[in-house]
């Protein structure tokens, strides 16, 4: 059974940085493309960032220059680094993976259950 658990959320000061993790576990080949979330108590859920399988990024406007998505294959691992956050970044962030789950390439997307990020003074 395929798992993805965030980690790394937690209270920041304004300005600060926090990197969050994703780690997939149980059968998995390879990660196709990933994905982070944030959802704020009564919005819709929005995309952060991506990444797809040739390696582009696309971020929304308002992270711009300031938050970064990896992986690390080796480790099945995505990450994102948010830097000079702002208090209104203050929600849940979730990633999403699409894996590679058979050795034919059949792929499926996954979820984590979310990790809070607050940023306060």
């Amino acid at each position: 059974q395929v798992q993805l658990v965030e980690s790394g959320g937690g209270l920041v000061q304004p300005g600060g940085s926090l990197r969050l993790s994703c780690a997939a576990s149980g059968s998995i080949f390879s990660i196709y493309a990933m994905g982070w979330y944030r959802q704020a108590p009564g919005k819709q859920r929005e995309l952060v960032a991506k990444s797809t399988s040739g390696g582009s990024t696309n971020y929304v406007d308002s992270v711009k220059g300031r938050f970064t998505i990896s992986r690390d294959n080796a480790k099945n691992t995505v990450y994102l680094q948010m830097n000079s956050l702002k208090p209104e970044e203050t929600e849940v962030y979730y990633c999403t993976e699409i894996l590679v789950v058979t050795l034919g390439g059949c792929m499926r997307n996954y979820w984590g259950l979310g990790t809070q990020v607050t940023v306060s003074s």
